[in-house]
């Protein structure tokens, strides 16, 4: 029994670890999605984090416009972060299956 406890204390340590290590390698991942013909640029980080927005100047000359930038903010933004979670998914699929733990329906 407890070379049993030991053994799951132990991949329980290495998995620790691992996450660590791995969320510092996501942390160093870009994706980057834009929206309205690439007028708006969004850089995410694999840590689901905006690090970047960039906007083209012609945006910027019809204030009566700004809706319209929002929405291409928005959808830029949320794709960003989606493609940074499926690459966050992925890593801890890949993490998980090196430790062992193949657990159906975790994603």
């Amino acid at each position: 029994m407890s070379r049993l406890l030991g053994g799951l204390l132990q991949k329980a340590q290495g998995l620790k670890e691992k996450a660590k290590k791995v969320k510092a390698e996501l942390k160093a991942m870009t994706v980057e999605s834009s929206a309205g013909n690439g007028a708006v640029k969004v850089v995410a980080n694999g840590d689901k984090q905006i690090i970047s927005i960039k906007l083209n100047k012609e945006l910027l000359e019809n204030p009566e416009d700004i809706e319209s930038l929002k929405d291409l903010i928005f959808t830029a933004s949320n794709d960003a972060l989606s493609k940074a979670g499926v690459i966050q998914k992925d890593a801890a699929k890949k993490v998980l299956g090196e430790m062992g733990l193949n657990i159906p329906g975790i994603f």
